[in-house]
């Protein structure tokens, strides 16, 4: 294995679930013990499993089982408060909020109170198992995104075997820290829906608002092999036969929260395959003097429809949930609900569709990686 493998882990709700079964496939079939990707980078709910897998880089078959088990038991009542109680105040606050023009009532922070997944990265994040491995050379940086919403920029924490000052970017930039649940938590914010996280002086949100350019905190570090775990299948959406109805608040929440988690993904994916052609038609030499290198990539994704597989799952979900989006549109489309669908059969049937896929990459992953 080369020193130089990253691996990239964008967003995606619940469906985070899907990238360990990947990762569990991964396990069984690389060489071991230590992880194969010295360079990980995560946003949103791929900083959670960055964040686990960094803090065991010295054992990666036990990350994977410690994921798995995570995931695997995970209910949404650990992740975001879903009491009726709780729910209805949080639903009225809005409506004041908005009929009121906040005369008199603060202005809601989130639609949902996710202290619950607070307390649980706390408790389950081996922070000291993030150093040990940074010292014993099995991990060579984690690296999380988050939006900062004072300064409009994407900003990577990250935590690095070297003196690695950081970088300065347009509207992107790296920030040395000793990363905790925090800085998970703060990637994590799904806009609207949960909290924004504040670190130092600033409130951050999802990364995946504002890093436009997800491959480079790991191209910063050097990386000349990526591996990409996304959550969004590529199944063709069918063109309507008739009129269709106009959209919801929630479908558009939706088509915005896919957008976030995927699309900037594939946007920086086309771009550093442009960029390879191009180097592959340069004179030797060439590439170097321009400060330019190739990379290679491979990205595995789902291979079936997670909408309807989240279709089958969503009555898992608290009926005050429910009740919660069908008063935003949100309920039916199947969009919204899959990214709040943190129950564990919804999870095992991700992390199962994850291990499939894993497998049948396994020619493609060793070709990466060896």
């Amino acid at each position: 294995m080369s020193g130089r493998a990253a691996l990239v882990l964008p967003g995606g709700g619940a469906r985070g679930a899907y990238q360990v079964g990947v990762l569990k496939a991964l396990a069984e079939l690389l060489p071991g013990p230590a992880s194969p990707f010295p360079i990980i980078s995560g946003i949103s709910a791929g900083a959670i499993n960055a964040g686990v897998l960094a803090s065991h880089a010295d054992d990666f078959a036990h990350a994977t089982a410690r994921l798995e088990h995570f995931w695997g038991e995970l209910r949404c009542a650990r992740v975001y408060r879903s009491g009726w109680l709780h729910n209805l105040k949080s639903g009225l606050h809005w409506l004041a909020a908005l009929t009121l023009g906040g005369l008199g009532v603060a202005n809601p922070r989130a639609l949902f109170d996710n202290r619950p997944l607070a307390e649980l990265l706390e408790a389950e994040l081996d922070v000291e198992g993030i150093s040990r491995c940074l010292n014993d050379g099995s991990l060579d940086a984690l690296m999380i995104t988050a939006s900062g919403y004072s300064t409009n920029r994407a900003v990577t924490f990250f935590q690095a075997a070297d003196a690695d000052p950081g970088w300065r970017g347009l509207r992107r930039i790296g920030r040395r820290a000793r990363i905790d649940h925090r800085h998970l938590l703060a990637s994590a914010a799904l806009p609207l829906l949960f909290p924004a996280q504040r670190l130092d002086h600033e409130y951050y949100g999802d990364g995946g608002m504002r890093q436009t350019a997800p491959l480079k905190p790991a191209l910063h570090r050097g990386a000349d092999r990526l591996l990409i775990i996304g959550t969004r299948d590529e199944v063709a959406d069918p063109e309507p036969v008739q009129a269709a109805a106009y959209p919801s608040l929630g479908d558009i929440g939706g088509h915005l929260l896919d957008v976030i988690f995927m699309d900037h993904i594939t946007s920086d994916l086309e771009r550093l395959q442009r960029v390879n052609r191009l180097l592959g038609e340069l004179p030797p030499g060439c590439a170097g003097a321009a400060g330019l290198r190739p990379v290679r990539s491979l990205l595995i994704r789902p291979s079936q429809d997670l909408r309807q597989m989240a279709a089958r799952h969503a009555q898992r979900i608290p009926a005050s949930v429910r009740t919660l989006l069908r008063g935003i549109g949100a309920w039916g489309s199947g969009r919204m609900a899959g990214f709040l669908l943190f129950e564990a059969e919804f999870c095992r049937e991700l992390i199962e569709l994850g291990y499939q896929d894993g497998i049948a990459a396994a020619d493609e992953v060793r070709a990466l990686l060896t």
